[in-house]
């Protein structure tokens, strides 16, 4: 869904963008409520030639300055769409996710031939990229996904609502983490330094926010009841939340424990709104977290030094006062999503010149 949030930026400019999806896709919905040209494909798997004559006949109908896919999927589509064409339109990557398959054969290397450039989200999926596809370094660029620091303002966005929704007093620590229920998130940490922080802890309150995954209710469910087994009565199962940026303002100590992330948009939102945080140590979150000035990182997938590390947090409010601040800045300076689409225009500029 971040490529909405990214044509939505490029629109403000005065970009003419036009999207390709897939046919009745969750993109493809929210899509038809901004006004946008749009063109759905029905494409399952990698081989869909009736897709690649229909985009062959969009883009020769059209007068496009460049192409920009969000994911390497799309290659088996947009690649020979462009072959047919004949055309020197610019192609442009974006990796979001890791990928465990090697593409450098024959095949992988004619796809990625047309690619003119590549943006990695992270440090990790730059190195991602270079490990498992046909591409040099001088063609890709690290380019963190964006986020709405002016919406996500903790001088704007207020946490009392939120607090007095769910009884959380004034004198409470809360304690809370924005995920969905999937595997790898880290729930499972999270409830058991949970279970190791009320022995020592009892006026903390927890809260978990966010929705199952499509297909894993009954994920979502054996992390309730793993709640309810260490007998954690002061959490709160929030579920999905349109107002994040004033749950995030409610909560006091923000926990990010994801196995591997690409990036972590929940995290650098987190740090736009100026909430000290305790991390796992691991792939994309090292692009966002800094140890010791924004957060404290924990070994990943290790619930006691998690419980460890928010205990720091919990007996140092002169900390938590200090991450918020140096959060904050980090996330303005780093992550804007203005800032971040203007740098997006100018590579654009520099590609389509060559």
């Amino acid at each position: 869904m971040y490529t909405l949030t990214a044509v939505k930026q490029l629109l403000q400019k005065n970009i003419s963008v036009e999207l390709l999806c897939a046919a009745d896709s969750r993109i493809h919905i929210e899509a038809n409520n901004i006004g946008l040209i749009i063109h759905p494909l029905k494409a399952s798997g990698y081989v869909h030639p009736f897709g690649i004559l229909k985009l062959f006949s969009i883009l020769r109908r059209g007068k496009y300055d460049l192409v920009h896919t969000q994911a390497s999927k799309d290659l088996w589509i947009i690649v020979p769409a462009l072959k047919l064409l004949g055309r020197g339109i610019p192609l442009v990557m974006t990796k979001q996710v890791g990928s465990f398959i090697v593409k450098k054969d024959k095949l992988h290397r004619w796809l990625y031939n047309r690619v003119t450039a590549a943006l990695a989200i992270s440090s990790v999926i730059k190195k991602n990229l270079l490990d498992t596809c046909p591409l040099t370094e001088d063609k890709i660029k690290l380019l963190h996904n964006g986020i709405d620091t002016g919406k996500f303002n903790p001088e704007i966005v207020k946490g009392n609502e939120v607090r007095e929704e769910f009884g959380i007093k004034k004198e409470e620590l809360l304690i809370g983490m924005v995920a969905r229920f999937s595997p790898g998130k880290g729930h499972e940490e999270f409830l058991t330094a949970a279970k190791i922080l009320n022995e020592e802890y009892p006026g903390l309150k927890f809260i978990i926010v966010g929705e199952a995954s499509r297909g894993e209710d009954n994920y979502a469910e054996s992390i309730k009841k793993l709640a309810e087994s260490y007998r954690l009565g002061n959490i709160i199962f929030a579920g999905y939340r349109i107002d994040t940026p004033n749950v995030l303002a409610a909560i006091d100590i923000f926990v990010f424990p994801s196995h591997a992330e690409a990036f972590g948009i929940a995290l650098a939102e987190a740090l736009s709104m100026g909430r000290p945080s305790v991390c796992s140590d691991s792939d994309g979150v090292l692009d966002i977290a800094v140890d010791g000035v924004t957060s404290l990182l924990f070994k990943n997938k290790n619930a006691e030094d998690l419980a460890a590390k928010l205990e720091i947090l919990i007996n140092n409010l002169s900390m938590r006062e200090k991450f918020s601040a140096e959060a904050r800045k980090r996330a303005v300076e780093m992550f804007d999503i203005k800032m971040l689409t203007d740098r997006v225009l100018d590579f654009y500029g520099e590609i389509i010149k060559k």
